[in-house]
């Protein structure tokens, strides 16, 4: 239970640091020096492009998970989410000096926000796919995932071949339910909306086990740790920015602000805090993928 207590305290801690840091911004009077939220010189941008557009609106509206710790949360009683997700949310929206906007988007419903402007970005766990690439645009990888199965301490199952006749969650619309169609047919599917809710089966019973990527089953083994990883890595899952389809200035903007993270030892400083000091691993770094890299891990099967 030592992983679950510095988890609660980890929480515990940014969201006094976040209320002390809004309490002390409040006062003061904004400038016209064009600095952004985190004090950086505020880019500007052709007066019709995308990120223009966001600028004259004020702020950015961001799709991330609420109940998939350490991407994306929100503590009970709260109403503001954290997590690596919401933190890469943010660092874009300061670049262009605008507040960020976070609204909860499910799996199944990422690409659907996108379509219909209900959401101008989405950061919430989406592995880049060419039949997603159909749909939208992606950055390039943010994060390197891998697939794995999880499962109560003391289960029978070892591994994919263990699988049949048992009855597995997975999240609709996820990679992880075409992975169990796929490599799994003999398993039993249920599917639920969220990873919160296929947490919750497992932990009473109700299903045998979980498929997922290793950093989402991660956090919920700090929940509960009587939960264990199973099995070798089963896919190789990179994260990318959604981005509408068609915006290739806010695709070249976005790759532009994940290249600076990169190069800076930011992003590595958000593995350590959000990830690594849980998993004591190294990261598999995203900044060895290209787009097209993450694309060709998974050819296309349904919209191309």
């Amino acid at each position: 239970m030592q992983n679950a207590q510095r988890w609660r305290w980890l929480i515990a801690l940014l969201t006094v640091v976040a209320l002390m840091g809004a309490a002390c911004g409040g006062g003061e009077e904004e400038t016209d020096t064009g600095t952004g939220d985190n004090g950086t010189q505020e880019e500007e941008f052709p007066a019709d492009s995308t990120m223009a557009a966001l600028q004259e609106e004020g702020s950015i509206t961001i799709g991330v998970k609420f109940d998939v710790p350490p991407f994306g949360f929100v503590r009970p009683g709260e109403d503001e989410p954290q997590g690596f997700d919401v933190d890469l949310g943010n660092i874009i929206a300061d670049r262009l000096g605008v507040e960020a906007e976070f609204v909860e988007a499910i799996s199944d419903n990422r690409i659907p926000f996108l379509k219909d402007g209900t959401v101008d970005l989405i950061l919430s766990t989406m592995t880049i796919t060419t039949d997603r690439d159909a749909e939208i645009d992606f950055s390039r990888p943010y994060f390197i995932a891998h697939q794995r199965l999880l499962v109560p301490e003391g289960s029978d199952i070892k591994g994919l071949d263990d699988l049949a006749g048992k009855t597995v969650c997975t999240v609709l619309g996820s990679t992880g339910e075409s992975n169990l169609k796929e490599k799994a047919p003999d398993a039993k599917r249920r599917t639920v909306d969220a990873y919160s809710e296929c947490f919750e089966l497992l932990q009473n019973g109700a299903v045998d086990a979980e498929i997922s990527d290793d950093v989402i089953l991660t956090g919920q083994i700090i929940q509960d740790d009587s939960l264990q990883l199973v099995g070798p890595e089963l896919t190789t899952e990179p994260y990318g920015v959604g981005i509408p389809d068609g915006q290739t200035d806010m695709q070249e903007f976005i790759d532009g602000v994940l290249q600076d993270i990169f190069d800076s030892g930011e992003w590595d400083e958000m593995y350590d805090e959000w990830v690594g000091q849980y998993t004591g691993q190294e990261p598999d770094h995203p900044s060895r993928l290209t787009l097209q890299d993450a694309l060709d891990l998974f050819p296309c099967v349904e919209f191309c």
